[in-house]
């Protein structure tokens, strides 16, 4: 079976840190370019990074890479978004996706994991 599966999201301090992980099965997930996503209750989608396939290139959008750090392992077919200093406004639930490539149209989403920064 085809899957992405997100994991560990959880209620955390603001200031404090957490790693997602992005569990590929089913495929390759070196063969695509896999991008981490979030939605905030009442806001849109937003992009955060992508890692781009066997290229290994890494993009961010905007401010995300001051404290967003996309990683990979191979040979667990895992990505990871580590997350720092973290905000009441990064409250949301954390996605990823597969494309062909960064920027292209993502077709394959994981279920998500909810992110809530809170004191």
């Amino acid at each position: 079976e085809v899957r992405l599966v997100e994991s560990g999201g959880g209620l955390v301090q603001p200031g404090g840190s957490l790693r997602l992980s992005c569990a590929a099965s089913g495929f390759t997930f070196d063969d695509y370019s896999i991008g981490w996503f979030r939605q905030a209750p009442g806001k849109e989608r937003e992009a955060i990074s992508c890692l781009a396939g066997s290229a290994g290139n890494t993009y961010y959008s905007g401010s995300m890479k001051a404290r967003f750090t996309m990683t990979s392992d191979n040979a667990k077919n895992t990505v990871y978004l580590e997350m720092e200093n973290l905000k009441p406004e990064d409250t949301a639930v954390y996605h990823c996706a597969t494309a062909l490539a960064c920027g292209s149209s993502y077709f394959r989403w994981g279920q998500g994991t909810q992110v809530t920064v809170s004191s």
